[in-house]
């Protein structure tokens, strides 16, 4: 029988060294280790690019699908997640229509947001059930207070598989406050957790939180870890063994947008959980990490916000991919609004579609053997690990809670978001970065859209945590320029364009992009021929802005200075760029605005706002 050759062999093997020594003869001298190497925020540093000599060190290479630690999966044949759907539930009879009508077009795990204070009796669950094979769609509660009596009304159903949110200390940290005393909650949760039904979890870790509020992917798995063994630990005590606690244990987790790093995040959480799972004496079967997740808000935009289809469709991606059991599509107009069907509908089908036509559900761990995810998933779990082991050295999590120490670490991570996306070293397209130059909104937000969701409570009694959208900042300034161009003219940044076609260009749609973010109303020039052309154009525009674009020698030889005396008592002259010398010169003579990529995007606007007297 003739050899099947295989793909490539007739190219010859090129070595790492062969690589290195023609990535150094490019780089003409510069640092590869600046020039390449990509720092991330998680702590650690990600290669340009990955061999398989990388995978050696990595230890579970040789583990299969549903085999402990289950960084490949908890299924072998199919990559079988549930589409799930989240319904608020007001009226019991409504909310069953929309979870009937949700499961007959694909859905096939249901999420019914209760309200927080009612208490809700035997008929009114039957109402919201109604109709519903609990057989083979899953039913999660979450959001009410009174988790025993709903385990117990679900209890009476055979069969029923889904969760209960149940999670006194990821809401302690939240609220600041115990749902009635720590022992009281823990008791209650030994009580949930002996209640359980098989295939039914009662007890959650909401790490979503810790994402919202601004941590870094090791942060939100370390925390949600250390969650998890003060549940072992506290539920130990009152005498539940780790096969008791762990299989009744659900992780709802949020994907962001870094698309790779959340696929290794799914792999690196279930092999951490199973080997803690492992060392408390837990059968590999109970190892097994129940994981739903969901996209996370902080992501996503008001302005442009069509553009959150594309940010959940590939959150959801990474998510399945990493091998989730549930996913849930966050619809993309719940930043500034209640799910409308159509967003209800097309949050739905964007799950369908991975799963219907772009077949995701077919391979189990389709990244597996991949030198770059394969790695990522090293980084991870070594970097988590590390801030888990830090956090069970203080005494573990509520101990690291009451000395603020992970309030600490996500207020930093988050402080340093805001700087990111202030500075568009983050981009948050249509927002910070490429705005819609003609959009304007339509309808007045509620104020809770600009706003991060403090839920702490008037009895906190440690330091609690907020969670927010990145883009709040941008979106508020923006606004208060829609409001404004209501009653008056909307602010023109005038492009004062001349000298070099490329730079005049390049500067005027950098200038553009960076002005409209605000709001403000963009009039580009095809560029003037002398200065004094210009300067007239512009006095008789009357724009509230003028920006300088042209190359950073033709500003010189006196002539930004020319325009700016010419135009300084009429408009706010702003330079585009920020050339070595000329800015001392221009500054000198009284000018203060110079717009480049270093620049705070943020800050520069909402001066201008104040200049133009949009905001005070």
């Amino acid at each position: 029988m003739e050899r099947k050759k295989k793909l490539f062999e007739d190219f010859p093997v090129v070595s790492t060294e062969q690589w290195e020594a023609v990535i150094e003869k490019d780089l003409k001298g510069a640092d590869y280790n600046k020039k390449l190497v990509w720092k991330t925020a998680e702590g650690f540093s990600v290669k340009p690019y990955y061999r398989v000599e990388d995978l050696k060190g990595i230890s579970w290479m040789g583990v299969l699908p549903n085999q402990f630690p289950y960084v490949r999966g908890n299924n072998d044949a199919q990559n079988a997640w549930l589409v799930r759907q989240d319904i608020v539930v007001h009226d019991m009879a409504e909310a069953n229509r929309c979870a009937l009508d949700a499961i007959a077009r694909g859905a096939n795990a249901i999420g019914f947001l209760l309200e927080l204070d009612k208490a809700y009796s035997h008929e009114q669950i039957a109402i919201l059930l109604n109709g519903i094979d609990r057989n083979k769609v899953e039913i999660n509660l979450f959001n009410n207070k009174y988790h025993l009596p709903l385990l117990e009304i679900l209890s009476k159903t055979p069969g029923i598989k889904g969760s209960i949110n149940y999670d006194p200390l990821t809401r302690y940290l939240r609220r600041g406050v115990w749902y009635v005393s720590e022992s009281s909650d823990m008791e209650l949760a030994y009580i949930m957790v002996k209640g359980a039904m098989p295939g039914f979890q009662t007890l959650a870790v909401n790490s979503h939180v810790f994402t919202n509020a601004g941590a870094t992917i090791v942060q939100e798995m370390a925390f949600a870890l250390s969650i998890g063994v003060e549940y072992l630990d506290k539920l130990g005590e009152k005498g539940l063994t780790v096969d008791a606690i762990a299989p009744n244990m659900r992780f709802n987790v949020a994907v962001g947008q870094n698309y790779f790093m959340e696929m290794a995040k799914m792999r690196a959480y279930r092999l951490l959980w199973a080997n803690i799972v492992k060392a408390y004496g837990g059968k590999e079967e109970s190892a097994k990490m129940h994981i739903h997740a969901c996209n996370a808000e902080i992501n996503l935009s008001l302005y442009d916000a069509y553009v959150n289809m594309l940010r959940t469709t590939t959150g959801a991606m990474s998510a399945v991919l990493g091998g989730v059991d549930s996913f849930c599509v966050t619809p993309f107009d719940s930043p500034f609004e209640p799910a409308t069907d159509f967003a209800d509908r097309i949050a739905r089908n964007q799950q369908l579609i991975l799963k219907e036509e772009t077949h995701f559900d077919k391979v189990v761990d389709p990244a597996a053997g991949s030198y770059y995810i394969e790695n990522l998933t090293d980084s991870l779990v070594k970097a988590a690990w590390n801030l888990f082991l830090q956090i069970q050295e203080e005494g573990g999590y509520l101990a690291a809670v009451r000395k603020g120490t992970i309030q600490g670490l996500i207020k930093e991570s988050a402080t340093a978001k805001f700087s990111q996306v202030a500075t568009r070293r983050q981009t948050i397209l249509g927002t910070n970065q490429f705005p819609n130059f003609t959009e304007s909104l339509k309808f007045a937000p509620e104020g809770w859209v600009f706003e991060c969701d403090n839920r702490r409570d008037a009895n906190a009694d440690i330091e609690t945590i907020v969670t927010f959208r990145a883009a709040q900042q941008f979106e508020k300034m923006r606004y208060a320029t829609d409001v404004y161009a209501q009653t008056h003219k909307r602010p023109v940044a005038w492009m004062f364009t001349y000298g070099n076609l490329a730079m005049l260009k390049a500067r005027s749609q950098f200038a553009s992009n960076f002005l409209a973010c605000a709001g403000i109303e963009i009039q580009d020039n095809a560029g003037f021929k002398t200065l004094d052309e210009g300067i007239e154009a512009a006095k008789e525009a009357r724009p509230e802005i003028v920006v300088i674009c042209s190359s950073d020698d033709e500003y010189g030889d006196g002539n930004a200075l020319k325009i700016f005396e010419a135009l300084k008592n009429d408009t706010i002259v702003v330079l585009a760029g920020n050339p070595e010398g000329t800015v001392d010169v221009l500054k000198a003579a009284g000018m203060r605005y110079f717009i480049h990529v270093r620049s705070n995007v943020l800050e520069t606007l909402q001066d201008f706002q104040k200049q133009l007297g949009i905001t005070k």
